[in-house]
């Protein structure tokens, strides 16, 4: 059996930011019962010189969606990172979703050799499809995502395993 490109990109990334909403959300319940502020909880780090919480979900979101998007041979809709509040960003995770959701198969099977290109800070990054999504976008949502995921376990929040790789 075959699994397509597109169902190797779609559902993947879904889950993973579906899956982040539940742990933002587990980490806010958490936050309300200690008093503490959703700008404290945006800003938290892991350490000083790591992204706190809030550009952790920002980028987790920006690569699923974006990764998808060129996959398909589309450019992405561009999200404004204005985000202050949790459910802000639970707004911009739900988005994310819903975008990645219009997506069809028709649009992104057949993408394995697609030429991708992306601009950087660094320059420029060349791939073809099949790479771009299994060495560059699945490991970035992912680091992302539990990235954030250390953040509201090291704040507090009563987080498994369990609630980031969420059911089966």
């Amino acid at each position: 059996m075959t699994i397509s490109m597109y169902q190797t990109a779609v559902p993947v990334t879904v889950r993973a930011l579906e899956n982040l909403a539940h742990v933002l959300k587990k980490g806010a319940e958490h936050a309300a019962v200690k008093s503490v502020t959703d700008q404290t909880l945006l800003q938290t780090r892991l350490i000083p010189d790591m992204l706190p919480l809030v550009k952790q979900v920002q980028i987790a979101t920006d690569m699923a969606k974006n990764g998808v998007a060129r996959l398909a041979g589309v450019e992405p809709l561009k999200f404004d990172d204005t985000e202050t509040t949790l459910d802000e960003l639970q707004a911009r995770i739900a988005r994310a979703v819903e975008y990645i959701q219009t997506f069809t198969p028709e649009q992104i099977d057949g993408s394995e050799t697609r030429a991708i290109t992306m601009k950087t800070r660094n320059g420029e990054l060349n791939f073809e499809g099949q790479s771009y999504l299994l060495d560059f976008v699945f490991p970035n949502v992912f680091f992302h995502c539990t990235t954030a995921y250390n953040i509201l376990r090291e704040s507090g929040a009563e987080l498994g395993k369990q609630d980031f790789i969420g059911k089966a």
